[in-house]
């Protein structure tokens, strides 16, 4: 559905994207991640067509990006996205189905099915008057008024309740169950780590690493083990647990029972800790290399 190959992108002599590389399959949920400033809007608005490359090829759902064919099958959400605020949720999207040539009548049974599955209420109450995240969900099924088989979704849940955003989280992977492509930008990496099949990290313009959360933790975390024991032995620290050693092998967890076992005390209790995304991300963008 969607395949990327060398993108770059050039402000003047600033480069904002650097040969990125990366395809998303038809029912897949694919997140970019990375620091501010690492390329992850400017990639989705060149996706979008919104951006022309500096270089390189973009396929969308088998068309470049901009071409009239790509556009009525792809649904594009912005970070921020201003409606207009005097129409009301139901007004509001019957407008932008009569863009798209929607029928009347299919686009009443599309709006409202949508509605309903993002539960949205006061449908007749002027978007001005709405909460941040009953806008979002209006801008969330703006999208979808096309019924498109692409999804390009910039900060979907940006500043939303925890609520909110954990509703519109599941929405994004029930729309890929129904088999839309969806790719999407994200802050918080425990959403994105719930509901991505695979996931880029950018940094400085670049993907620097791309896989599946579980193939990343193999490549770039590490699992810790945490052996609480009852006695102080050198390296550990006090808890309400016991004295906690945190280290990365067994070798290492039967040299602490040792050392414990010598100092009069005993093992009380191992943990294993595996790496979350967060850790994974956090490594990877210090480093800055895949």
């Amino acid at each position: 559905m969607i395949d990327v190959r060398e993108l770059r992108k050039e402000y003047g002599e600033f480069v904002a994207v650097e040969g990125s590389t990366f395809t998303v399959e038809a029912g897949e949920v694919f997140g970019i991640v990375g620091p501010n400033g690492a390329g992850k809007t400017t990639t989705l608005k060149t996706l979008a067509g919104l951006l022309e490359p500096t270089s390189g090829t973009v396929e969308v759902a088998g068309h470049e990006p901009g071409d009239t064919e790509m556009r009525e099958r792809l649904g594009f959400l912005p970070e921020e996205s201003p409606l207009y605020e005097e129409m009301t949720p139901l007004s509001y999207l019957r407008f932008f189905a009569d863009l798209y040539d929607v029928p009347r009548a299919t686009a009443n049974e599309r709006i409202t099915d949508t509605l309903d599955r993002l539960d949205l209420q006061h449908r007749d109450r002027p978007l001005g008057d709405m909460s941040k995240g009953m806008k979002r969900k209006v801008a969330i099924a703006r999208s979808l008024v096309n019924d498109p088989d692409v999804l390009v979704y910039d900060e979907p849940a940006s500043g939303l309740d925890p609520l909110t955003t954990n509703y519109i989280i599941e929405f994004t992977r029930d729309l890929a169950d129904a088999g839309k492509t969806v790719v999407f930008s994200a802050h918080n990496l425990y959403h994105v780590e719930s509901v991505c099949d695979r996931i880029a990290i950018m940094n400085d313009g670049a993907i620097v690493a791309e896989g599946t959360v579980e193939s990343l933790r193999e490549a770039f975390g590490h699992t810790e083990y945490h052996v609480y024991t009852t006695v102080p032995i050198d390296g550990s620290e006090p808890t309400d647990r016991g004295h906690r050693l945190v280290v990365e092998s067994m070798a290492a967890v039967e040299d602490a029972r040792e050392r414990a076992a010598n100092a009069g005390g005993q093992v009380a209790d191992i943990r294993t800790v595996e790496p979350n995304l967060e850790r994974v991300f956090l490594d990877i963008a210090t480093r800055g290399e895949a």
